[in-house]
């Protein structure tokens, strides 16, 4: 059987809109030797098809069916609450827009709504936040793409992640929400569902990454290229990753040496 890699994308492949050097390479060594290399992503702004073009554009060469992401879990999620046909509020970017609509439901911009999803999107603001709190408050479903508090940007930074933005909506309507994307459950389902029970996650933030490879069982590759080399507060130390390397170009070669009963293929 084929080696499957999950491989996340923001820190591992790219820093913003900066390609991380030798990432490229990396990916096109994993596919050359027979990898199934399989990208499973938190951001949820983007669409799959956005994703495919966006690493076409690196150099890197994969099709839709190969990008799992928050949006597509949240939309799944939901899908195991709601009828089809029923409204949802998309306080989120395009990425979450198309995944429920392919789900069948009324995607809305204002309340009432059966439930309210929050992805990330940049044009977030007090407007946004005043309607979904009040479609939560008001008994809509409550999902968040994903919590991770930031993400990695260019030349070292750290931006403001989903879960900032989920943690005003939580705040402003006093409700808790189902969380979709890594390390959560509903991600480990599509996962599995699309892949199968067995890989290698790769991954540069320890509280999500890791925590997603211990959920599915499957062995991780901590990278340094991202959070856990810009965050003080990702314990490298306390990984349980069976690898770490400075990035993507030097983890490819120690897991194309694994033994392929480390990730049960």
């Amino acid at each position: 059987m084929s080696l499957v890699i999950g491989c996340d994308l923001d820190g591992v492949i790219w820093r913003g809109s900066e390609v991380i050097p030798g990432s490229v390479e990396a990916i096109a060594q994993l596919q050359n030797d027979g990898a199934i290399v399989v990208f499973i992503t938190n951001n949820s702004s983007t669409t799959p098809s956005q994703y495919v073009e966006k690493l076409a554009g690196f150099g890197i060469t994969t099709t839709a069916e190969m990008i799992i992401t928050s949006a597509l879990a949240a939309a799944h999620l939901a899908s195991e609450h709601l009828d089809a046909g029923s409204t949802v509020l998309a306080c989120a970017g395009p990425g979450v827009v198309e995944a429920l609509t392919e789900r069948g439901f009324a995607v809305h911009n204002d309340g009432p709504a059966d439930a309210v999803v929050v992805g990330w999107h940049q044009s977030f603001d007090f407007e946004r936040l005043r309607i979904a709190a009040d479609c939560a408050r008001s008994g809509a479903l409550f999902i968040a793409t994903n919590d991770d508090p930031t993400y990695p940007g260019a030349a070292g930074s750290l931006l403001p992640g989903n879960g900032s933005l989920v943690a005003a909506v939580a705040t402003a309507s006093g409700c808790t929400p189902f969380v979709a994307g890594k390390p959560h459950e509903a991600m480990a389902r599509l996962v599995r569902m699309k892949v199968g029970p067995a890989g290698i996650m790769v991954g540069d933030r320890v509280s999500t990454d890791g925590a997603f490879a211990a959920r599915l069982g499957w062995p991780f590759g901590l990278v340094l290229s991202g959070i856990a080399g810009t965050d003080r507060g990702e314990l490298v130390a306390d990984s349980g990753a069976q690898w770490i390397a400075n990035d993507l170009q030097t983890l490819v070669p120690l897991l194309l040496k694994s033994d392929p009963a480390v990730a049960g293929s």
